[in-house]
Parts: C-alpha cells; sequence; structure tokens
C-alpha cells in the first residue's frame, strides 16, 4: 500500500469566511435569483434557492461551513456548494472578509 493514497479532506473554502461583495446585488426569481455585480457588470445565475439562503446567510457566520450549517444543507452536499462557492469567489460575487 502506497503512503500516497488519497489526500486528507481539504478544508478550502469551506472554512473561510466569505460574503456577498459590495457591489452585486442579488434578485431572487422562481428559478432562484439573478446576481449582478456592478463593478465588473457579470450577471450570474444562482439555480438553486437554497444557494441563495446560504448567500445571504454567510454574513451572519465565520465559515461557508457554518453558513451551510445554519441553512440545513446535507453534509453530502457540501463539495457542490464549495465548487459553487469557488465560482462564485473567481467571478467577485462574493469575496473574503
Amino acid at each position: 500500500m502506497s503512503t500516497d493514497q488519497a489526500a486528507p479532506p481539504r478544508r478550502g473554502l469551506l472554512g473561510r469566511a466569505i460574503e456577498l461583495h459590495p457591489q452585486v446585488s442579488v434578485r431572487p426569481e422562481p428559478f432562484g435569483a439573478l446576481a449582478y455585480h456592478y463593478g465588473n457588470r457579470r450577471l450570474v445565475f444562482l439555480r438553486h434557492h437554497d444557494l441563495l439562503a446560504v448567500v445571504h446567510a454567510l454574513a451572519e457566520h465565520d465559515s461557508l461551513a457554518a453558513a451551510l450549517t445554519a441553512c440545513e444543507v446535507a453534509p453530502s452536499r457540501w463539495p457542490s456548494f464549495e465548487k459553487a462557492f469557488a465560482d462564485l469567489l473567481a467571478g467577485e460575487i462574493v469575496r473574503e472578509r
């Protein structure tokens, strides 16, 4: 057996404090929401209501993981949320605080 089996679980973005970028406006829609960044003029579709709930909860929690817990997102779904928030971070829809 190799010592390089699997990497230990990474905390990555889940352990970081993030928030909605102050230049972003979020408009709820039947499918989830639209997020528009007034600085870079980027429009992003948030395709699930639970993703929108987490976006709104970010400012009240010390980490993405804490916001996911508060919004009662099942831990089995956290990897997809981490990926979604990594994309939102890259698009400057959210930022680290």
